[in-house]
């Protein structure tokens, strides 16, 4: 009876050693509750993270908001919430909002993935060359037979995520653009970019890598039934985003992923951060198909050579 006495009176310290005097779970590295706001593009792969870190600590909750590039970054800088997700760092003057009331506005470098043009699985035309795709989007290209000129498919539609996409936003930068061709529309989801290229045969979507290139996910792999990925050259060799290329830098629409934190303490949110820059974080990264920051990637040459014929005597 003492015995069971002892083992309950335990196990109650245990679950309360993290409690303040009200009950409520105390903000640590590893309990507690936090909202932080995600690239929607994103989703995939923190969803995994986020599901790796409540499962390792039980006492922690991480309420994802799956938003725009623009509304994560607002909802840091108007404290909504504690991290920031996105494939950015700060700009000076969002920096100087953070500084001005003394919050460090740490920026970790955790991942890279990249943007994939996806395609109608019927389209036969799934090779495009990054001059192209730049002439696209500066609007001198709109037609599929400006492309490849036996193509029957008509005008261009060019589709993104949102209309404050992070995606959107990384080409504008990479390619100084102030404006997108009338053909170019957003939808609201990646999911909803899949649903359109998947039933319209003259579009072209573009999506974070996250969302096709875990292997494992049954999501991914229905998705992948119903569109193509495009290969893109910037030489001789069309590339698809895989994470080789990625690391290498060969693929032209790589992008860096970024924790951006607002905590002036350590709290759950640093705890996140650990864990996914964290030897198990990064597993998950590399599982899901993209580029860990800060673990080694190995990479392996495959040197094709013709197979000799063997000849019986």
């Amino acid at each position: 009876m003492k015995i069971k006495v002892l083992i309950l009176l335990f196990v109650l310290v245990v679950a309360c050693r993290d409690r303040d005097k009200s009950g409520k779970i105390l903000d640590t590295p590893t309990t507690g509750e936090i909202t932080i706001s995600v690239d929607e593009s994103l989703k995939p792969l923190f969803q995994a993270e986020i599901d790796g870190f409540e499962g390792l600590y039980h006492y922690a909750h991480i309420k994802a908001k799956y938003v725009s590039e623009n509304a994560a970054i607002e909802d840091l800088l108007k404290d909504s919430v504690r991290l920031a997700i996105v494939t950015r760092k700060l700009y000076p003057q969002e920096k100087q909002k953070l500084d001005s009331i003394k919050i460090p506005g740490a920026q970790i470098l955790v991942a890279r993935e990249a943007i994939a043009l996806i395609v109608h699985k019927d389209n036969p035309d799934s090779l495009i060359a990054w001059n192209q795709v730049t002439d696209i989007l500066k609007g001198n290209i709109s037609e599929w037979k400006q492309l490849f000129p036996p193509s029957k498919l008509g005008e261009l539609q060019l589709v993104f995520d949102s209309p404050q996409s992070g995606i959107i936003r990384y080409l504008t930068d990479t390619l100084g653009l102030t404006t997108l061709p009338a053909f170019c529309f957003a939808a609201s989801t990646n999911e909803e970019v899949f649903a359109h290229v998947s039933k319209t045969k003259n579009a072209i979507g573009l999506i974070g890598l996250s969302w096709i290139s875990d292997k494992d996910d049954p999501s991914a792999n229905q998705f992948l039934k119903n569109i193509k990925v495009m290969g893109i050259s910037t030489d001789d060799d069309y590339l698809k985003p895989y994470k080789a290329y990625i690391a290498m830098k060969k693929y032209p629409l790589s992008r860096e992923v970024y924790i951006i934190s607002r905590e002036a303490r350590t709290g759950l949110g640093s705890g996140f951060i650990a864990y996914v820059a964290s030897d198990k974080g990064q597993r998950i990264v590399l599982k899901s198909g993209l580029v860990p920051a800060t673990a080694p990637v190995r990479l392996v040459e495959i040197k094709r050579e013709p197979i000799q014929k063997i000849t019986t005597k």
